[in-house]
């Protein structure tokens, strides 16, 4: 069983926000950290849990500290769980000299690209290692009881997961939100540079496996999905929310199960996310707590 070392922990709404860290298999054997909030609430038993993913640089404690989501979290007795957004230390040649590749730009796929394939492997990592991990632990967490969000490249991992479950029929997940993601990865520059890079299929690869905007065309089943993105954002041009909603409606997807919201004015910044991350917590609650 994989050891969990308690880095620190803070009292936080009534619960607790707890750092650990442990070493990932998945990501080749290196370290790998992540926050835990747990309620107040899970003193007593187990409790739902949301797995929160962050965007390009960002680490385990991002949303964490800037978020805005444990008052709404606590109130609704939900945990959340941050990832980190990379694995780190892996030492390849060229991981460090991009902002959007590499390191803090793990973009929640697993690299198949021999280069990458080893430490790359964050699909892997949160889908199936990290719960694992936590629940062997003996945390109070119930992973029957779990949805994702994310923001930016964090978004585009928490519908690609989300989307990958249903496929797969698995059902992982029971609902998902995303702040500002990358909706469509394999035509925007940010997307066809990570598929190109760590996938040895390239963007084909890519758009096949972890493009939403694909992947929601074939959904068959009912989705709970909420997407807010900001009209004064500067990476709009890398988002393409239109084309997912376009592929949605398409796919007979109506604004009760994929709802797109265009927030007026609002950027990519953590003051974005914010301001309507109540509004995520709730969304999830309703699908959680049943």
């Amino acid at each position: 069983m994989t050891k969990l070392e308690k880095l620190s922990s803070t009292k936080h709404y009534g619960g607790t926000l707890t750092k650990y860290k442990f070493r990932s298999n998945a990501l080749g054997s290196l370290d790998t950290r992540f926050n835990l909030f747990l309620p107040a609430d899970a003193a007593q038993d187990k409790v739902p849990v949301l797995i929160y993913l962050g965007g390009l640089t960002c680490t385990e404690d991002n949303a964490a500290q800037k978020g805005g989501f444990m008052r709404d979290a606590a109130a609704e007795a939900l945990a959340i769980i941050f990832p980190d957004t990379s694995p780190r230390g892996a030492g390849i040649e060229g991981e460090q000299d991009n902002w959007d590749f590499g390191i803090g730009a793990g973009w929640y796929l697993d690299a198949t690209h021999p280069k990458w394939s080893k430490h790359y492997r964050m699909f892997t990592h949160v889908t199936q290692e990290l719960p694992q991990v936590i629940a062997e632990s003996g945390l109070p967490v119930d992973f029957s009881r779990q949805s994702i969000l994310g923001h930016s490249m964090g978004g585009h991992g928490a519908l690609v997961l989300y989307l990958t479950s249903l496929l797969a029929r698995t059902n992982k997940y029971r609902s998902c939100s995303a702040f500002a993601p990358v909706c469509a990865p394999s035509i925007a520059p940010w997307g066809t540079k990570a598929f190109n890079g760590y996938l040895a299929g390239g963007v084909e690869e890519g758009r096949e496996k972890y493009d939403a905007s694909v992947l929601i065309g074939r959904i068959k089943e009912p989705v709970n999905i909420l997407i807010d993105y900001g009209t004064a954002d500067e990476f709009l041009h890398q988002l393409n929310p239109d084309a997912f909603l376009r592929t949605a409606r398409g796919a007979g997807f109506d604004e009760s199960q994929v709802r797109v919201r265009g927030q007026d004015g609002y950027d990519h910044s953590y003051y974005f996310v914010s301001t309507f991350a109540a509004e995520h917590i709730k969304f999830h609650a309703k699908f959680l707590k049943v």
